[in-house]
């Protein structure tokens, strides 16, 4: 998934937008009456939406929203009537035509009242409109019953509230038939806007209005990184935003639940106060698949608590070039390894055959990305990056067993979803040149769902259909055609569900394609009991972040850390010697966390909850005396050992490809500098916190120990623990670590090239006992 352009955080309503609904769906509700008319600091909130079984009493919510008790009292005259309101203001507008409206009588009681909040009343006071709706044992879709509010002392709701009575006695209600039953009688009675609504998946941050959830009928919202400058959302925020989409998607007429994603790629690392696990290269070092599936198991339990149903991950692309700026998303450069953690996907999701999928701790997993993306050729990236998003050229039998390998692997755990690669591909010896993934239909059709057997959703990359090279039209067609289920479009998706409408009724695509993809996204919404339960379980909300999620991700920490040198036994460390700590990366950790934590580039400073490595160091030896200058500037007299902790700033995705934006793999200047200092006036632990090796040239003589400390993610002190032989080293390295950049790109399969060190290269040391 990648991000490129970011609006103001969404999710924003026009003031005065009620909630507007699909043609095919309920209606429209009024703005408010009053609103306009008194612009008192005091506000009244309403429920957008209350849902209520056939036969309840809705109990729609009313708050006060103010900063100080009420000095006067706020009257709330109600009414559901089908008429005027009183004093001549208008009244709920007609249903939008094919829709169906509750009707007075027969759905429900027409009913009116006055409510008081006296003055006197506190913040946060709330009164409820009751609203009894009747049960005519007929089974039929939602209905909405209008609401109209018109207050007087205080600034009335943005939008005026809605009752919904769910759809109810209809066969795919019931739980109790088969899946692919409940599936084939809902897409009987869906609209083709209905259908084409469920193919689209719109965007957190571009999300022009909560309405569009209903009028577009949208089948999902992604959760994008967090915009530059804005605020890390914490998890009760990340549900309660979740709960109000779910609430929009209940609005519409046949109530289908959303599928709400996001990129958490090493944990639910976008939230803030989450658990931050290493990065996939990290996990390649600890080759561990029962910690991979664990730390799978951590993330689905986390994002469902939040009420993501859906993961973007894992990765399980085979990095063929470490100048690549996704090199940390693959667990490493030689296919059967990748293939062998791919079980990430039993971690996310349970078994295979989907039946864990409505359990409160898992979600549905991405294999991505289909297929290729690691084995792009350097320059022939989309401009302007190097390998990001180019032209992979491979052989047949190259494409089988290095790219197509973990993909299997994948399918066979059960996978419900893969998202196809930027990138383009060409197979050599056949005609055509390179096509790109999304609209290679051999691939798509062919080779996933055909010869893979895939049967879940491929859902694109983000806006990664608009970057085809055609006209809009031709492009959303050949991708549709070529096999995507789901279309990631943030920023087009009224573009996307106007084209393909067109391109329906035009005969260019099929209406079985429709069907088929539609039919491939309920049926994860049914196995992931959405239907039942679309609004967040917040039975382990309050162990997002928690101390045990965290002592599980230390010890990943531990278990990635890869020792490439160890002269006279420099390391463990012993206690109570004295340290002298430098470098960019020893206090820092957004450096640790790598991209893809809060902000899509990353984030800065103490945003992340965690111990760094200076932190982790004090905690492993209270009674060392610790000295700490990142540039090495302060005096280096009297210590016994150095450690100093250097390697790359934050990145993601192209953005850091070695030539793009100023990218290589070469230590700052200032790293450098510390790195001598320190090294060549005392015993010295270098530790390199990257996402890819870094070229560390004649320096490796003046170092005695040298660690390969891959993007470990909120726990410094798991890198402590390797550090004072609290557990012992056991890394052994995923990717090729070359001697010099004239060498790229170095490949398990290449074993020449004398590199500075090869693949699978890894000191071992023993737990000391303390």
């Amino acid at each position: 998934m990648t991000r490129h352009v970011f609006r103001a955080a969404g999710g924003a309503v026009a003031a005065g937008a009620a909630a507007a609904l699909l043609a095919g769906g309920l209606g429209t509700a009024a703005a408010a009456p009053g609103a306009g008319r008194d612009r008192s600091p005091v506000r009244l909130l309403a429920s957008p939406v209350t849902t209520v079984a056939e036969g309840g009493t809705a109990r729609v919510r009313l708050r006060i929203d103010a900063t100080r008790p009420l000095t006067r009292p706020v009257t709330v005259r109600w009414t559901t009537a089908a008429r005027p309101a009183a004093g001549g203001r208008a009244g709920p507008p007609a249903p939008v035509a094919g829709s169906r409206a509750a009707e007075p009588s027969r759905d429900y009681r027409a009913s009116s009242g006055t409510l008081t909040f006296p003055a006197g009343a506190l913040p946060g006071s709330t009164r409820a409109v009751e609203v009894p709706t009747l049960r005519d044992r007929t089974p039929e879709t939602a209905e909405a019953v209008p609401v109209v509010l018109d207050v007087t002392g205080a600034t009335p709701p943005e939008r005026a509230p809605l009752v919904v009575v769910d759809a109810n006695g209809l066969p795919y209600l019931d739980p109790a038939r088969p899946v692919r039953e409940r599936v084939g009688d809902l897409l009987g009675r869906m609209t083709l806007a209905e259908k084409i609504g469920q193919m689209t998946q719109a965007g957190r941050n571009t999300l022009a209005a909560y309405e569009d959830i209903t009028s577009y009928a949208l089948g999902s919202v992604v959760h994008e990184a967090v915009p530059d400058g804005a605020a890390a959302r914490t998890a009760e925020q990340w549900r309660q935003t979740n709960d109000t989409y779910q609430w929009y998607a209940r609005a519409t007429r046949l109530q289908i639940p959303l599928l709400l994603g996001a990129d958490a790629v090493h944990g639910h690392a976008l939230v803030a106060g989450a658990t931050v696990m290493p990065h996939n290269i990290g996990l390649g070092a600890a080759r561990d698949p029962a910690l991979v599936e664990r730390l799978a198991a951590i993330t689905a339990e986390e994002a469902r608590a939040t009420g993501v149903s859906w993961n973007f991950s894992p990765c399980v692309c085979v990095v063929r070039d470490v100048r690549w700026g996704r090199t940390y998303e693959s667990f490493g450069e030689d296919p059967e390894l990748v293939a062998s953690l791919a079980v990430a996907v039993r971690g996310l999701q349970g078994a295979a055959d989907g039946r864990d999928l409505a359990r409160n701790d898992k979600v549905l997993a991405t294999a991505k990305h289909f297929v290729g993306d690691g084995g792009t050729a350097y320059g022939s990236g989309r401009a302007p990056y190097t390998l990001d998003q180019g032209a992979t050229l491979v052989d047949r039998r190259e494409l089988e067993q290095v790219h197509l390998a973990p993909f299997r692997r994948a399918i066979e755990l059960g996978t419900g979803s893969v998202m196809p690669s930027f990138s383009s591909l060409e197979i050599a010896g056949e005609s055509g040149g390179p096509v790109k993934m999304h609209a290679h239909q051999k691939m798509i059709s062919g080779v996933l769902k055909g010869e893979l057997g895939f049967r879940g959703i491929v859902v694109s990359d983000w806006e990664a259909v608009d970057q085809m090279p055609g006209e809009a039209a031709d492009d959303v067609r050949d991708a549709v055609n070529a096999g995507i289920d789901m279309t990631m479009a943030p920023l087009t998706y009224k573009d996307f569900v106007r084209i393909v409408t067109d391109q329906v009724a035009a005969g260019r695509i099929p209406l079985s394609r429709v069907d088929d993809a539609v039919g491939r996204v309920l049926e994860k919404k049914f196995l992931l009991g959405l239907f039942e339960k679309p609004y967040a379980d917040t039975t382990h909300l309050a162990d997002v972040g928690s101390a045990a999620h965290r002592a599980v991700a230390r010890e990943a920490v531990a278990r990635s850390q890869v020792l490439l040198k160890n002269a006279a036994q420099v390391l463990p460390l012993r206690k109570g010697r004295s340290l002298y700590v430098a470098g960019s990366n020893a206090d820092d950790v957004a450096a640790q966390a790598g991209g893809w934590t809060i902000g899509w580039q990353g984030t800065a400073g103490r945003a992340i909850p965690g111990t760094t490595v200076l932190d982790a160091l004090r905690r492993a030896d209270p009674e060392a005396r610790v000295t700490y200058s990142e540039d090495a500037s302060a005096p280096t007299a009297g210590h016994d050992v150095g450690v100093v902790v250097v390697g790359e700033d934050p990145y993601a995705e192209g953005v850091g490809d070695v030539g793009a934006n100023g990218h290589d793999l070469e230590l700052s200047e200032a790293d450098k500098q510390a790195v001598d200092r320190v090294c060549t006036r005392m015993r010295c632990v270098v530790l390199i916190v990257s996402g890819r090796p870094q070229l560390i040239g004649d320096r490796l003589g003046e170092i005695d120990a040298l660690v390969a400390s891959w993007l470990p993610g909120s726990e410094g002190d798991g890198v402590a623990d390797v550090l004072y032989g609290r557990r012992g080293f056991t890394g052994r390295l995923p990717v090729t670590w070359p001697r010099s950049a004239e060498q790229l790109p170095l490949k398990a399969a290449e074993r020449g090239g004398s590199p500075q060190f090869a693949y699978g290269w890894g000191l071992t040391t023993q737990a000391v006992a303390r």
